[in-house]
């Protein structure tokens, strides 16, 4: 049997009360929300494409920065999910008595840090690296999935802030290594000839 951290002790009463929020809500903002914490990464995953789609025509350089971002993305992924796998950290809405807009995940899909946040903030930070305006829309966005993770009852406030703190660190980290060695990896993605459509126009 493995014993669970419960979280509750920090930030319960904050989770309670943005539940209870949710709870007597307008039925359209609940669902609106449902929605966007449901299938929202998808549009992380469309920026990331737009953003590549543009940095073709500014060189090979800037295509490589831009392929970049969903392998950071998978990195963060990775790290936030060692951690969430390390602490056992149970789901607020198997420790405490509320009632949620999303059923509850079962015991074992740990809450800490949220993976959703992790890879919402890792894709924003990784954009800015690309493109300003993107990446900006992206942070939004991230900030807005992070809210949502709570506000249909599967996590903490602290577990969504930490993975946002996890996803955007990574990012971070990885993309100015992305920059600073992307000639050289456009050179060798070049020398590839499956791989030359990915680095410009054709």
């Amino acid at each position: 049997m493995i014993l669970a951290f419960g979280g509750a002790s920090i930030d319960g009463s904050a989770y309670r009360e943005v539940t209870d929020l949710a709870r007597h809500s307008p039925g359209r903002l609940d669902t609106a929300v449902t929605v966007w914490s449901d299938y929202g990464l998808a549009v992380f995953a469309l920026l990331m494409l737009l953003v590549w789609w543009r940095a073709r025509r500014s060189g090979a350089a800037a295509a490589v920065t831009a392929l970049a971002v969903p392998l950071v993305v998978v990195l963060a992924y990775g790290v936030n999910a060692a951690l969430k796998s390390a602490v056992h950290e149970d789901r607020p809405c198997r420790s405490l008595p509320v009632r949620t807009l999303e059923a509850c995940p079962p015991h074992g899909d740990w809450s800490f840090p949220s993976n959703h946040a992790a890879i919402a903030a890792a894709a924003a930070v990784a954009l800015l690296f690309v493109s300003r305006r993107p990446g900006a829309v992206a942070c939004v966005a991230a900030v807005a999935m992070a809210a949502s993770r709570v506000w249909i009852g599967v996590h903490y406030p602290h577990d969504v802030v930490t993975g946002l703190v996890v996803g955007g660190l990574v990012a971070l980290a990885a993309m100015p290594l992305v920059r600073r060695r992307s000639e050289a990896l456009a050179r060798l993605m070049a020398s590839a000839a499956p791989l030359r459509p990915l680095l410009s126009v054709s």
